[in-house]
């Protein structure tokens, strides 16, 4: 996996991602809702329709962060039961805190644990998803080995993730937002300038369309979708593992 890490200190990536997501905790979702326009509520919204499409009713979401996916998966999919799974202890705080305020404490569990080691049986769900979490992986093929482990044969995978648009006008527009306008904001609310100036960084190394669609594919998952979204901001990568017969 890419080297880049969000501060400049000693430590492994997988220490400082979650050191990181500590420090923002209290801030973060209003710095998300500020910095992306809102336009990750859309996303969100379109990932739980390509899960409640696939039928899946137990899931699992993977760096769950502040819980927000999770609680949309749990609304938006009919006699669900939604599991999280972070590896940052602020984050998950933040996401119990939400949780109990909508009186979802017993659907929606949350557990501190590694995505790249995840302390679920094998089999155990019938969809898996991650929202901007598969970048922070340290060891991205490990952590998907371990997502298709947890799910049920035929059991299915949803990725929503930070792309790079292609095209001109938008791509230089949106290398400038995200490279000078978003650290200088993330600075100033989170007080965490490393945070920020990581984020970019994360998503330039990171593999995105046909680059993680093979990662996926030689984790064992097949018949792959990208989904392209918002010019390409973000993907939405859908596959699943093979019925036993």
């Amino acid at each position: 996996m890419d080297p880049v890490k969000p501060y400049s200190s000693d430590g492994s990536k997988k220490e400082q991602v979650a050191s990181m997501f500590n420090a923002i905790s209290k801030r973060y979702d209003v710095l998300n809702r500020t910095l992306s326009l809102g336009i990750d509520v859309i996303w969100r919204k379109i990932t739980v329709a390509a899960v409640r499409k696939t039928g899946a009713k137990k899931v699992l979401d993977v760096a769950t962060g502040t819980g927000d996916l999770a609680i949309a998966l749990h609304r938006g999919i009919q006699g669900s039961q939604v599991e999280g799974v972070d590896i940052s202890a602020g984050m998950l705080e933040v996401g119990r805190e939400k949780i109990t305020r909508r009186g979802l404490d017993p659907h929606i569990p949350l557990h501190l644990g590694d995505g790249e080691s995840l302390p679920f049986e094998d089999a155990s769900f019938d969809a898996v998803t991650v929202a901007f979490g598969v970048r922070n992986f340290e060891h991205l093929e490990k952590g998907l080995v371990d997502m298709k482990r947890v799910l049920r044969p035929g059991g299915h995978l949803a990725v929503l993730e930070f792309s790079q648009p292609e095209h001109f006008p938008f791509r230089p527009l949106y290398f400038f937002y995200f490279k000078h306008i978003l650290p200088t904001i993330g600075k100033w609310v989170s007080k965490d300038a490393a945070a920020y100036t990581y984020l970019p960084a994360s998503v330039e190394a990171f593999p995105y369309g046909e680059a993680f669609a093979k990662k996926l594919k030689d984790a064992g998952f097949s018949h792959v979708s990208i989904r392209p979204l918002t010019f390409g901001i973000a993907s939405l990568y859908v596959a699943h593992t093979e019925v036993e017969v």
